[in-house]
């Protein structure tokens, strides 16, 4: 089985050995890609949609992997047992939404060895809530596909507990800047822009709210361009 990039590299950071919960699995392709190369002994995949589920169904019959891949319909985390599985993935959804997830089975999300969890947007909303809810961000990474870039964040509930000194390192967490992602440069360069584009379109609008937005998203430019200086 081919992997995209993206999935590649969440299973990359993986534990080998361990039991895992790929929450939101769609087709069921990091679950089958995990077993059947005996990365992991037992998986479960869950969606909230009957669809996806099925579709993954579909996957695992195939593959004859039903015997190592337990196919569960539910909401987030609340498929999961405490003590089932050490791991779990949450991937390819809104950070809002994970974070939803998180706090919804919190009793579960602080019991996982390792969260692997990649946003496909609002990350920093994601960033703020792990932190602000003691949970440790033990690492970063970010992978290119096509022309997009993603992020996804490795974390754990406790251990060492990150102090945020400014609200910029939600947008660029710090362990991008720590281990000198490779792609860290192109990434802050394509916010720089994200927030310019915004500054474009709203700036003829010249009301207060406005103007306060405007040197918001100015401040954060600035902040940003003094990270890439520091980062190369």
């Amino acid at each position: 089985m081919k992997l995209s990039a993206r999935l590649r590299k969440i299973c990359q950071l993986i534990t080998p050995g361990f039991e895992i919960a790929d929450i939101g699995t769609d087709h069921g392709y990091i679950p089958i890609y995990l077993v059947k190369n005996n990365i992991v002994p037992f998986a479960i995949a869950s969606d909230v949609n009957k669809g996806p589920l099925e579709n993954a169904r579909k996957e695992v019959l195939r593959n004859n992997l039903e015997n190592k891949i337990d196919l569960r319909l539910g909401s987030g985390l609340s498929v999961v047992k405490k003590g089932e599985v050490k791991e779990a993935i949450i991937a390819g959804m809104g950070g809002t939404l994970i974070s939803d997830i998180l706090n919804d089975s919190f009793d579960i999300s602080i019991s996982l060895e390792k969260l692997i969890l990649q946003p496909m947007q609002n990350s920093s909303y994601l960033r703020k809530y792990l932190i602000e809810n003691k949970f440790e961000v033990m690492d970063e990474v970010l992978v290119k596909e096509q022309s997009k870039i993603y992020e996804i964040i490795v974390a754990r509930y406790g251990g060492n507990l990150q102090k945020i000194e400014d609200e910029i390192y939600y947008e660029i967490g710090l362990k991008l800047i720590e281990n000198k992602d490779p792609l860290l440069d192109e990434f802050i360069d394509k916010k720089i822009n994200e927030y310019k584009m915004v500054i474009e379109k709203i700036k003829d609008l010249n009301n207060f709210d406005v103007n306060r937005k405007i040197r918001c998203y100015e401040d954060k430019i600035n902040k940003l361009k003094e990270m890439k200086t520091h980062a190369s």
